[in-house]
């Protein structure tokens, strides 16, 4: 089976280093193994992505040397297909509207209750046994749509994590998750699982904070009849201090770094001998 890699990065930002790492870790996976190499552009957000972000990442990537193939798949170009997947799920119940506001959803959560893997507390399922009636009656009001992991849970999932081996999928830890958003018909869990099966990703290369979603990813992907793709979580790019480098550093941004006299095969070479040192402040 030929090897099929992807970079997915959200346009809400200049790419960083950390993009960086993790495009040339799937780009060269892909490339040493004759493989192809996707750009997924995951743009769902219509406020935060914008375009001249959209047109920095690819110039981005092409001023480091990475080439992909076939067309750039901007996921709020597809919306008809999360759609589609939403209504699957909805024949089968096991997704529910959720009329609850975040501050709804603290106010009826205890300071003891358990908590998800980004450290919020789990939803506590007050919109789950709403009757049919009255789901229809609200249908109106703004919502969400949430899983109904009761319902959906399947025993006996697993996935692969490079390194690791067999790893047992716990999507339990999410709780009912959102799958679509009030302001935004479809939400990252649906689009990244329905975009690997669709574009035939064998192999998902990402950075270990989205190892823990993997989880959820895996049960999407059984509820679906979708193929599950290996993993490989690679550790993130941290600064001197040790902080996880993101969109805030803009210092550390390809556009900074390049404008601060940083070539192309520097930052390349360096990120890919695992020992990012990093570049002072231009």
């Amino acid at each position: 089976m030929s090897i099929v890699t992807r970079f997915a990065p959200s346009p809400t930002g200049y790419l960083h280093v950390g993009h960086a790492f993790s495009a040339l870790i799937a780009w060269r996976r892909a490339r040493d193994a004759g493989g192809r190499f996707l750009l997924r552009l995951e743009d769902i957000d219509p406020v935060r992505c914008r375009p001249e972000y959209t047109a920095a990442i690819l110039e981005d990537l092409a001023w480091l040397g990475i080439d992909w193939d076939g067309p750039v798949r901007a996921q709020s170009e597809h919306l008809d297909d999360y759609a589609a997947v939403l209504e699957q799920l909805r024949d089968k119940g096991l997704i529910y509207p959720c009329f609850c506001s975040r501050t709804d959803i603290q106010r009826s959560v205890i300071a003891s209750a358990p908590h998800g893997p980004d450290g919020g507390p789990l939803y506590p399922g007050t919109c789950r046994d709403l009757s049919p009636a009255e789901q229809t009656a609200r249908a109106h009001e703004p919502h969400a749509l949430r899983l109904d992991m009761n319902k959906a849970r399947i025993a006996g999932l697993t996935f692969e994590e490079e390194g690791e081996g067999t790893i047992i999928a716990e999507p339990a830890q999410f709780g009912d998750v959102v799958l679509a958003r009030k302001d935004t018909p479809t939400s990252y869990h649906l689009c990244v699982t329905h975009d690997d099966a669709l574009q035939d990703v064998t192999v998902v290369t990402r950075g270990e904070d989205l190892k823990q979603a993997t989880h959820l990813h895996r049960l999407l992907q059984a509820l679906m009849g979708w193929p599950t793709p290996v993993y490989a979580h690679h550790p993130l790019l941290t600064d001197a201090s040790g902080r996880r480098l993101a969109k805030r550093d803009r210092a550390m941004t390809l556009r900074a770094l390049r404008a601060a006299g940083v070539t192309a095969d520097a930052l390349r070479e360096q990120l890919l001998s695992g020992d990012f040192t990093g570049y002072p402040a231009g």
